[in-house]
């Protein structure tokens, strides 16, 4: 395990290391956030949760982030609440067909590759 992945395993984990690796100090943060700086610290070291979803676009935004960090910050944030990351909810909500292609996944048993074969395609036909 690499020292970068261990120390991104919580969402209060990921958020300090971006926030270091933009150079900025929690009251900066906080600031921009709407946040105190204590309120700051208590996320990273996990004694609060993640923010909602507005400020976690926000956060996007704030440091910088390329879409595989967003992606795993939100994941991040999903996993510390026991639920699904919280950008997909309103995706999932608006559309029976997500709904039906999940759960036709969930009773084949789709597995990593099933998935990684159907998101290809996709990426595939964007292509065209």
């Amino acid at each position: 395990m690499s020292v970068k992945r261990h120390i991104m395993e919580t969402f209060g984990e990921f958020l300090k290391f971006k926030r270091k690796e933009k150079e900025m100090t929690m009251n900066e943060l906080g600031k921009a956030l709407g946040y105190s700086a204590p309120y700051i610290s208590d996320v990273e070291k996990g004694r609060r949760g993640p923010f909602d979803i507005v400020k976690l676009d926000l956060l996007v935004e704030i440091l910088d982030l390329n879409k595989q960090e967003a992606a795993k910050m939100m994941e991040l944030a999903g996993e510390y609440r026991g639920e699904i990351a919280p950008d997909l909810p309103e995706y999932i909500k608006g559309r029976e067909y997500v709904s039906y292609a999940l759960r036709t996944a969930k009773e084949l048993n789709a597995d990593e590759d099933d998935w990684e074969r159907f998101v290809n395609e996709l990426k595939e036909r964007e292509k065209k």
